[in-house]
């Protein structure tokens, strides 16, 4: 009985395979490129890729449970709905896919539209999977904590509806219980929808004012300027991913990422301890090198 991660050399998939190893289960790592495969011991690193067919049946013969987890690129739709369709091809009963909070709100945002559309495959064909809809990674502010922290603005677009920031150490470890519990049954489990968000709804003020206590001196939120953040990100991303970007920024400013009630609890209760905050995050990140 083996659990496959895709997207295992990425920062969430690392630590995917990290609490599986930790709670004792047979891993399998699906990677593009095995000299980044640096993993604990006993993991079973296949290389592979996602529009790849022949080495998907490959890497997925003999699983029981997988863990889809697509990167933001032009095909990631075609992508997911390849390795799914190949997953049920190989008889893989025990899914946990991670999308986005609010992929049926924020529907012109491509790699929202896309997770989405993932999201109503896994539903219509009537897949047994967990659906894992984190919001804003608190781990994203690593970006720019130079400007931060040399220039005393918080420069993200963040608005003035709030997002439930998370952490990415509490994705990971809530996608491997749900994948061991998975795992584990006799039977296969109906579909489920989780949403994964922090302790704290933030907005771009109470981020700045966070900056503020954490650094002890003042830090600004300059304002809530899409057309700006595209601009800067084209310095070091794809035109396409940036104008991506852009338009999931318009949405934090109209939508926000709204945890629903309950949301919380819920995951404090699963961990068994309380969410990580972005106070911490900040207080950590600050002090980093």
């Amino acid at each position: 009985m083996t659990i496959i991660v895709t997207g295992a050399t990425g920062t969430v998939g690392r630590q995917v395979v990290e609490q599986l190893v930790k709670r004792g289960a047979d891993v399998r790592a699906l990677v593009r490129d095995p000299s980044k495969a640096n993993f604990p011991t006993g993991v079973d690193v296949v290389q592979g890729d996602l529009l790849d067919v022949d080495s998907l049946r490959s890497a997925f013969s003999g699983v029981s449970t997988l863990f889809l987890l697509n990167a933001v690129v032009p095909d990631e739709y075609t992508q997911a709905l390849i390795a799914l369709n190949v997953a049920r091809e190989a008889g893989i009963e025990r899914i946990v896919y991670l999308s986005v909070i609010h992929s049926d709100l924020y529907v012109n945002v491509p790699h929202f539209a896309g997770k989405f559309g993932v999201e109503r495959m896994i539903e219509r064909m009537g897949l047994n999977a967990t659906i894992l809809r984190p919001a804003y990674f608190m781990g994203n502010d690593l970006t720019i904590k130079d400007v931060v922290t040399g220039y005393g603005i918080y420069p993200m677009p963040i608005g003035s509806k709030g997002l439930a920031m998370v952490d990415t150490s509490d994705i990971a470890e809530i996608a491997a219980i749900e994948l061991i519990r998975r795992e584990r049954t006799s039977v296969p489990l109906p579909l489920d929808r989780i949403n994964l968000v922090g302790p704290d709804t933030l907005t771009g003020a109470d981020v700045a004012a966070i900056w503020t206590d954490v650094l002890g001196r003042p830090i600004a939120y300059p304002g809530d300027d899409p057309a700006g953040f595209e601009k800067n990100l084209r310095q070091f991303m794809p035109s396409w991913m940036a104008f991506d970007m852009r338009l999931m920024s318009e949405r934090f400013l109209t939508e926000g990422m709204i945890p629903e009630a309950g949301d919380v609890e819920r995951l404090t209760a699963l961990l068994g301890r309380p969410l990580r905050s972005y106070r911490d995050f900040a207080s950590e990140i600050a002090t980093s090198a």
